[in-house]
């Protein structure tokens, strides 16, 4: 897909428009759901773009996809807008490439071995059963502010051994965070973008308490902040405080936000398919047991794995992800040029019809062992992104959704209340506009 200079500079840039001086289409992007779709059915599967001050190349479909993945490091380096780089910090491994990215997602990993994963599931089934019992005694309620509160108490125990902490000083900042990091950089104090610069300081304050508490402490721990102040790179040195801090906001981030939205959409398209719900709680029926969960009963659970499959496929946490060209290359007959950025696409590449039957249907079967549709193309399926930089807690977050599905379907049932709107807002991630109001309950038991 490359060619000499000359060549390349010969060949068109891809179709589209740059937009308005400096903001080029950034608002559209924000605000208008079907911006990528609009663009796709005007331009075709390659077009510019200007975003976040930014000339951006959309790129989508599981053929860029490949391309992008595979020459990370040659011809392009993960990036993120302005915003979001500034409010992940400069030591965060999110912003980080190279060779010092992959030595430092090694030390990472080891927070998401399986050995570790498995030593997680006592407290994500405690917390669990804590919010069902509350849920269940609340009735009716707005689910989707409660699962943030949910997912935020499993990473924040988790990960930096603070339980409870929706409920802490670190919960609210870290909703006022959340809210500015795909936001235009103005940093006055009343933006989202300022709000969100001064809420990370603060985080940054109390997460610092944090580690230098365990730091001082005999055993650190073994929860990922433990993990990570005894981890020692390749020369043996161990991470500054400053990066500790980045690093566990990103774990913070990675563990609650993205998974919230993909909690919230499996209980949303659920309820909206009872055909769908009714097989699971038969599969969880047959397959019940009282003693805590394993990873060997939850790989039994084979429908369930279809249909989180397939809630990630129709609402993907994350619609997409950025890269920044380090070289010109050409794509498609078209000049990608040096120094521009790349969008590749998850929820366009998702609603691939050449790999997805009725693509916009939700069909959980699609991923049975009979049609394996996401098997179709390299890089066809992507929730978690793929490459050098696939998301490194997507196991955390299957092993998440496993459990906290397996229990609410065994003993709940919750039905979705009329008069709500149900669209999707997309930033930062995918939730209901109404923010999901339900009527919920425990299951009768059959006489």
């Amino acid at each position: 897909m490359t060619a000499n200079q000359d060549q390349l500079r010969s060949l068109p840039l891809p179709p589209g428009s740059l937009g308005l001086p400096v903001i080029g289409e950034t608002i559209s992007f924000l605000t208008d759901k079907n911006f990528q779709q609009k663009r796709l059915a005007k331009y075709g599967k390659v077009f510019k773009s200007s975003i976040f001050g930014r000339p951006t190349v959309v790129m989508v479909g599981a053929e860029a996809n490949t391309f992008l993945f595979k020459h990370e490091n040659k011809y392009v380096v993960a990036t993120w807008p302005k915003s979001t780089k500034i409010l992940l910090g400069s030591a965060s491994l999110a912003v980080k490439t190279g060779d010092f990215h992959t030595s430092r997602r090694k030390l990472l990993y080891q927070a998401f071995q399986p050995r570790v994963l498995a030593g997680y599931i006592p407290a994500m089934e405690r917390i669990t059963k804590a919010y069902l019992q509350k849920w269940e005694s609340m009735g009716r309620l707005t689910w989707y502010p409660e699962l943030r509160n949910y997912t935020f108490d499993i990473a924040s125990t988790l990960l930096v051994g603070t339980d409870g902490g929706s409920h802490t000083a670190l919960g609210e900042l870290f909703e006022e965070w959340c809210a500015g990091l795909f936001t235009i950089p103005i940093t006055l104090s009343w933006t989202k973008f300022g709000k969100a610069l001064h809420a990370r300081e603060e985080l940054l304050k109390h997460i610092e308490k944090i580690i230098l508490k365990r730091q001082q402490a005999d055993n650190p721990g073994n929860d990922a902040l433990g993990l990570l102040i005894k981890a020692r790179d390749e020369e043996g040195n161990s991470l500054s405080i400053e990066e500790l801090k980045d690093q566990i906001l990103l774990l913070l981030f990675a563990g609650h936000e993205t998974l919230t939205s993909a909690i919230a959409s499996f209980c949303l398209l659920t309820a909206q398919h009872p055909e769908v719900l009714q097989r699971l709680q038969q599969e969880q029926q047959q397959l019940y047991s009282s003693t805590p969960l394993t990873l060997e009963d939850l790989k039994q659970m084979t429908y369930l794995e279809q249909v989180l499959k397939e809630v990630l496929r129709i609402i993907p946490p994350v619609g997409g992800g950025f890269r920044a060209a380090i070289e010109s290359f050409e794509f498609k007959g078209y000049r990608i040029p040096k120094g521009w950025n790349i969008q590749y696409q998850i929820a366009q590449t998702h609603k691939d019809k050449e790999i997805y039957q009725e693509c916009d249907r939700f069909d959980p079967d699609r991923f049975s062992p009979e049609r394996t549709e996401d098997k179709q193309k390299s890089f066809g399926y992507i929730p978690f992104g793929g490459g050098l930089r696939e998301c490194l807690g997507k196991e955390f977050a299957r092993l998440e959704m496993r459990i906290f599905a397996s229990m609410l379907l065994r003993d709940y049932e919750w039905q979705l209340l009329p008069e709500q709107n149900l669209e999707l807002v997309t930033i930062p991630t995918p939730h209901p506009r109404d923010g999901l109001k339900i009527d919920f309950r425990r299951q009768v038991e059959d006489t």
